[in-house]
């Protein structure tokens, strides 16, 4: 077995020998010049659409204006902009002019900014305008090392020379390349596969983020076992509406495509993406479990305000029907014809229309990772008739390392190792991994990278999993996350809270128990799914503050948790709870950018709450 993946990783290897990001790029800029690469929406709504051979182009362009600029090879190149094309002309113009992206969490406050900044010695920022620059000019002072700063919006660029504008400097690069394109040349075939192509920092659940090194070789191998083991279509459509801080929608919508001569759609407000999926209606979609979750909740919201008994009866046999074909196509299992039959009748009659609205109708690849998806989203969406694909990795390994595919799948789990990926669980559980992709380490930081690399090259994920006779990976939770009750009894906090959310009115849950006698929770409504759930129970108000103090809606989350309570062990169950008058946001700083609880956050800001929780 050992021998097999060793031989598969060396087979992916020898396929993108001395390839960079920068080579791909040009050999798909020169195969598929014509075809649509990255779309944005202009102010009347109509795409506006790059190609890859203008991709290609304007990256060199902004290559070259770096190089006017003075960007030495190298040096840190910080971009904190929407999903845009704009973020990735900039991205991809700072590899080939030798230098290395790092994407910042939109969301960050000025003094996150200023330790990464600060971590990285970024000597140039490409902000989008004013909400950015209100969080990059506060620390200016204490980033010494950052000689430019690029504004994207004209209008919000302040004065200065220490600002340009975008569209000066592409100019200015424009006129570089035309001056002397053999030196932009110079830049970008000078690197190797083993340099950086970006540094990307982790969310902070347990504190400073730290900075992770990906190279060329990590990305090109990453997409090369992604494309291997894809059902995709040639060219496929997908959007990008994750932060590209974000290790997934870089692959997904930065180096993959690049392999794949994709056709990738912007949303760079997630609100909106219920909008773009009707427009797009992509091949592939990824979503981090939350994600998932609403979309749920909001199909729930629907189902549930039908009055059509005839019509639930009819939607809920189809589900059924869509559950039975999906559990059939389970790895082990066999989809009979009679269960093929009752699929392709409900499919053709209820539930291909019902995808259609959702703008999930054509997708072939659907996707989940950054947490485990819980069982019941993934049965729920199993009834529509999608497989949604859950996959395991981190940024320290360039994205997934487990994957369930097309040929072999389990819901509930995270798959079976890439190609060439050597996965082992430790003692105590915790996964551990080792391949191509693995990070050498965080940027400046060898405490940490020793901590997560041992001296035979294995990566300690963090994660505790299991792994069934099948080899199929489920993760359980985060090591460091476990709750230890005053009893001794070992609990995984994010168990109770998966069961909890799957109420639609649950927006999100933090089971709190570590030392204590017994489990209690902190629970927030969703801000999308009560005021329409209030409406149909006769409620009439739709604040949230409102509606956590209504005794209807307390009644119902109760009624979740005695639901949540009925499936798990007796020292597992929630004893005490309180539904929360707030919700929790990136931007409120209780989740990561990445919708991941932080949870020595609510720790810290619910305290008094917990305390009153144990002491009633």
């Amino acid at each position: 077995m050992q021998a097999e993946i060793l031989e598969r990783r060396a087979e992916f290897e020898r396929a993108i020998d001395g390839m960079t990001l920068c080579t791909r790029l040009r050999d798909t800029a020169e195969r598929h010049p014509d075809l649509p690469a990255y779309s944005d929406r202009g102010a009347d709504g109509e795409w506006i659409t790059l190609t890859w051979g203008q991709t290609r182009r304007r990256a060199l362009e902004a290559a070259a204006g770096f190089v006017a600029l003075g960007l030495e090879p190298g040096e840190v190149v910080a971009l904190m902009m929407p999903n845009r094309s704009e973020h990735v002309l900039a991205d991809f113009g700072a590899v080939h002019a030798g230098g290395t992206p790092t994407t910042v969490y939109a969301t960050l406050a000025p003094d996150q900014v200023a330790f990464v900044a600060g971590n990285c010695s970024a000597a140039y920022a490409v902000l989008d305008g004013r909400d950015q620059l209100d969080r990059w000019t506060p620390v200016l002072d204490r980033l010494p090392a950052l000689r430019k700063v690029i504004v994207v919006d004209a209008a919000a660029c302040p004065a200065g020379d220490r600002f340009i504008t975008w569209d000066d400097f592409m100019a200015l690069g424009r006129e570089r390349l035309a001056a002397d394109a053999a030196a932009i040349d110079r830049r970008w075939q000078a690197i190797t596969p083993e340099d950086t192509l970006c540094v990307l920092y982790t969310s902070g659940t347990t504190g400073n983020p730290k900075g992770v090194l990906i190279t060329h070789r990590m990305a090109l191998y990453e997409a090369a076992v992604s494309e291997a083991v894809s059902e995709l279509p040639p060219h496929n459509t997908a959007i990008s509406y994750l932060p590209f801080a974000h290790i997934a929608d870089r692959v997904l919508s930065m180096y993959l495509p690049v392999v794949r001569a994709a056709h990738i759609h912007f949303c760079p407000d997630p609100a909106q993406l219920t909008s773009v999926l009707g427009q797009v209606r992509p091949h592939s979609f990824f979503g981090v479990p939350r994600v998932w979750e609403k979309i749920m909740a909001g199909v729930q919201a629907v189902l549930g305000a039908e009055t059509d008994e005839a019509k639930k009866a009819a939607v809920a046999a189809a589900m059924e029907a869509g559950r039975a074909y999906v559990r059939g196509r389970e790895y082990g299992n066999t989809v009979t014809p009679e269960v093929q039959a009752a699929f392709d009748r409900a499919d053709a009659a209820v539930l291909r229309p019902m995808r259609a609205l959702l703008g999930l109708d054509r997708v072939e690849q659907a996707l989940s990772a950054a947490a485990p998806l819980p069982i019941e989203v993934a049965r729920f969406f199993a009834g529509l008739g999608i497989r949604i694909m859950d996959v395991y990795g981190m940024t320290e390994t360039t994205g997934a390392v487990t994957a369930n595919t097309d040929e072999a799948f389990r819901l509930g789990t995270v798959g079976r190792p890439f190609p060439g990926v050597e996965l082992r669980l430790a003692e105590d559980g915790e996964i551990l991994i080792r391949g191509t992709t693995c990070t050498p380490g965080y940027l400046n930081r060898p405490d940490a990278t020793a901590e997560l690399k041992d001296s035979d090259g294995w990566v300690h994920t963090g994660d505790v999993g299991e792994l069934d006779a099948d080899g199929f990976l489920k993760v359980v939770d985060r090591k460091k996350e476990l709750l230890i009750t005053a009893g001794g009894e070992n609990i995984a906090p994010s168990l109770i809270e998966n069961l909890l959310k799957e109420h639609p009115l649950v927006g999100q849950a933090l089971a709190y128990g570590d030392r204590r006698p017994y489990v209690v929770a902190l629970i927030t409504l969703d801000g999308e799914v009560a005021p329409v759930w209030a409406a149909a129970a006769g409620i009439d108000t739709t604040d949230l503050a409102a509606l956590a103090e209504h005794p209807v809606v307390l009644a119902e989350v109760g009624r979740a948790v005695e639901d949540a309570n009925a499936r798990l062990a007796r020292v597992q169950q929630v004893k005490k709870w309180r539904l929360l008058p707030t919700e929790w946001t990136a931007e409120s700083e209780e989740l990561t950018p990445t919708l991941k609880l932080k949870r020595r956050v609510v720790h810290a800001k619910y305290a008094d709450v917990i305390e009153q929780l144990y002491r009633s």
